[in-house]
């Protein structure tokens, strides 16, 4: 049995072969290298290292011998075993092991296995069929200092060429300008009626894009900003808490707006279970249908109940007023 075979041909599916009672034989990915002094392209492949650590039977080449062999697993185990044993006594005879396609192996003076891989064989099958190649050095640079050297040499002058003005050439000359100039103006009016076009185009996605967003809407928040606190003297609070309770006005604690009726009932429910007076207050201007905590005809006392279902129950609650 030539056990290298083996190892050989499981290296190309895995990245660890482990040799029972010997070590183990570890693959590593390598990306393609230019050697910028011979000139030479390596493709990408795997390097191949030894770990005598790793000697603890994993089953993997034991299975695949014992396959390829025809037979049993622990058949297999023995002729492993032996040939393991085998390749020690070499070892230990302080002459080198050389495995085929894989590399060779050796014992220094320290009784450590230094390990020497093969080359020839590329393990990364993705690399199949590439091989190593050497390109000629490219002399343009060389060839240019040559042709400043003669320049140098020989030097030249260039004299201007005097041309005879014929009959018809100064006609050309204004046919030529008039035609630039006619292709200036056609090129800046397309130009001109492509970015009125893409401005149309732009307000027209503009304004598709806002009727989509308020259509797929489920909660519109149309609370105005909240004042600040004035401070004014006990005489002007009463005549306008007189005034406030003169306007026959209801002040509504919006909870929220749906654009499906049924979700507008479901709040509904919700808020009356927490202790709220929810109700429905209607359909605003764009059709969404709006649900309210509570109503009141004191807007002292809205504002109050709004500012306390700010602070413990929603953020987005805000005021509704009508006569």
């Amino acid at each position: 049995m030539v056990l290298e075979h083996y190892i050989s041909d499981l290296l190309y599916r895995y990245n660890c072969v482990v040799v029972p009672g010997f070590g183990a034989f570890l693959t590593q990915k390598n990306s393609a290298k230019l050697n910028v002094f011979t000139n030479t392209f390596s493709a990408p492949n795997k390097s191949i290292v030894f770990n005598k650590q790793l000697a603890i039977n994993d089953g993997l080449l034991v299975s695949y011998v014992s396959n390829a062999e025809k037979v049993s697993f622990e058949t297999a185990l023995v002729e492993i075993e032996n040939q393991v044993k085998a390749w020690q006594d070499v070892l230990s005879q302080e002459t080198s092991l050389h495995l085929k396609n894989i590399g060779s192996l050796s014992k220094n003076n320290e009784d450590k296995i230094l390990f020497q891989p093969a080359n020839e064989t590329n393990y990364l099958t993705s690399s199949f069929g590439l091989s190593n190649f050497n390109s000629i050095p490219v002399t343009r640079e060389v060839l240019k200092e040559e042709v400043v050297q003669i320049e140098e040499k020989v030097p030249f002058t260039i004299s201007p060429e005097r041309r005879e003005n014929k009959g018809f050439r100064p006609y050309l000359k204004y046919a030529a300008i008039l035609m630039l100039a006619f292709s200036t103006g056609v090129t800046g009016y397309r130009a001109f009626q492509q970015q009125r076009t893409n401005e149309q185009v732009a307000r027209q996605d503009a304004q598709e894009f806002v009727n989509k967003q308020i259509q797929e809407a489920t909660f519109f928040d149309l609370s105005p900003l909240e004042l600040p606190t004035v401070t004014v003297d006990a005489s002007t609070i009463s005549n306008v808490t007189s005034l406030a309770n003169d306007n026959s006005e209801t002040h509504y604690i919006v909870a929220g707006a749906f654009r499906v009726k049924g979700n507008a009932d479901r709040k509904i429910e919700q808020l009356k279970a927490n202790g709220f007076n929810a109700g429905y207050y209607g359909t605003n201007a764009h059709g969404l249908h709006m649900v309210t905590f509570d109503s009141y005809t004191n807007s002292t006392d809205a504002l109050n109940a709004l500012r306390e279902i700010k602070r413990t129950q929603s953020k987005d609650a805000w005021l509704l007023s009508e006569k």
